[in-house]
């Protein structure tokens, strides 16, 4: 089984549960003991950082935040607040409208310009959401005949995009060279002529790893295919400017398709993608996620505009972020946790006899907020909490954390000491 973002409870359901209704009474147990536990669907009460008030049944505390892709701590950076706030005033609070009638303002265009700027490429085009941006570059650009050749633990967006445009796929084994290899020996046998994509992520989101983009970039040009990188966890967090895994390894302009999104280090929503001119333009029209959805609201393309201002101006905010990686997992290395990540996503695997929603319950309570992964999302043997790095996280949170983590771990049984120790 593969593991990653893209999993549907569905298939775990009763089969005899055939009505709306017996659906629904199947999944309800999940559902409440979820929302019990608070597993799913905390209720913040405050802006995101460093640290955010949790309000639950007893009152509001204040918890670490140790589950937000907010990674350098821009969705309560002062200067963006005032961006998007001026944006509004000036704008309104929508457009009231798709992008290619009335929802294009001169905000969107400077965006659009920007990102093209950062990823390399002559241009670009913003979408709703990165969910949008993906499925709607697959199924504007993919038509019959055409293959896309894809990493198994790409996002759910793609898989979606893959079967609303009933795209002919083939995939490969994570970050597996030999078999990407042997796939587009397969496409080009098959399809001589045909236009064959490549399509990753910079940096998958369950074990933090990066792809190995070199090394994939040859086999597309020695296949004449074009390399597509989901950047959504790359961008702002990778490259001596941020500007992600193809800067990361000196890739910069040698994308063909080079999406991201706004709802990682820029904290808000929607989502891009860039490329040469005429893709951008035919994906204007054949995108239909792009076509029919109204466009970013004036106040979000203003906060990301204002984030790319403050990535350029403050490096040492990209540095911090890899300086708490580092010093948190020396930490946790220390105490036994073998931890070596890659980015800022940081896996801690648990056995499969621990209740994932009753660890996260319990570091909730114990005032760290990490996320959770439990099957079907993953292996029942890869379960995990899932930690997620912030640069604004001080010395002091980061211990405390450590030492938070290090004491439900004993209390559960995870404990790598106790692990020797059996």
């Amino acid at each position: 089984m593969n593991h990653g973002e893209n999993f549907s409870l569905a298939d775990y359901l009763d089969p005899k549960a055939s009505t709306f209704e017996e659906r629904f009474a199947d999944f309800r147990p999940y559902v409440t003991r979820s929302r019990e536990l608070g597993f799913v669907l905390r209720e913040i009460a405050g802006p995101a950082g460093a640290a955010v008030p949790v309000r639950d049944g007893a009152g509001t505390r204040e918890v670490i935040m140790l589950g937000s892709n907010n990674y350098l701590g821009l969705a309560s950076e002062p200067d963006i607040i005032e961006a998007a706030v001026a944006a509004t005033r000036e704008y309104g609070v929508g457009c009231g409208g798709p992008p290619l009638l009335n929802g294009t303002t001169s905000l969107h265009m400077r965006l659009e310009e920007r990102l093209a700027e950062i990823k390399g490429c002559e241009s670009a085009l913003v979408f709703s959401s990165g969910f949008a941006a993906n499925v709607g570059w697959i199924t504007g650009l993919l038509g019959k005949g055409d293959v896309l050749v894809y990493d198994v633990q790409n996002h759910a967006s793609l898989y979606d995009g893959i079967q609303l445009g009933r795209v002919r796929s083939m995939s490969f084994a994570h970050n597996d060279l030999d078999q990407l290899r042997l796939r587009l020996m397969q496409a080009r046998w098959r399809n001589p002529g045909a236009n064959i994509v490549v399509a990753v992520e910079g940096v998958y989101s369950m074990d933090g790893d990066i792809a190995p983009l070199p090394e994939i970039r040859e086999l597309c040009d020695s296949f004449g295919a074009w390399l597509a990188v989901d950047d959504a966890h790359g961008t702002g967090v990778l490259g001596a400017r941020g500007r992600g895994t193809a800067e990361h390894y000196g890739l910069e302009g040698r994308v063909e398709v080079a999406m991201g999104t706004f709802s990682k280090v820029f904290a808000t929503t929607g989502g891009f993608v860039a490329g040469t001119k005429d893709m951008v333009d035919y994906l204007r029209f054949f995108a239909r996620s792009y076509m029919f959805s109204a466009a970013l609201s004036p106040a979000v393309v203003a906060s990301v505009l204002a984030s790319l201002d403050f990535i350029e101006a403050h490096p040492e905010r990209v540095a911090a972020l890899h300086d708490n990686v580092g010093y948190f997992c020396r930490a946790l290395r220390a105490r036994g946790f073998d931890v070596r990540p890659e980015t800022a996503i940081i896996p801690i695997l648990l056995p499969p006899d621990v209740a994932v929603a009753e660890v996260v319950s319990a570091l909730d309570a114990a005032g760290v907020f990490v996320n959770g992964v439990e099957f079907p999302a993953v292996p029942r043997d890869q379960q995990r909490i899932r930690i997620s790095m912030m640069a604004t996280l001080t010395r002091a949170q980061l211990d405390l954390a450590v030492d938070r983590i290090d004491t439900v771990a004993k209390s559960f049984g995870f404990h790598p000491e106790q692990g020797a120790a059996a």
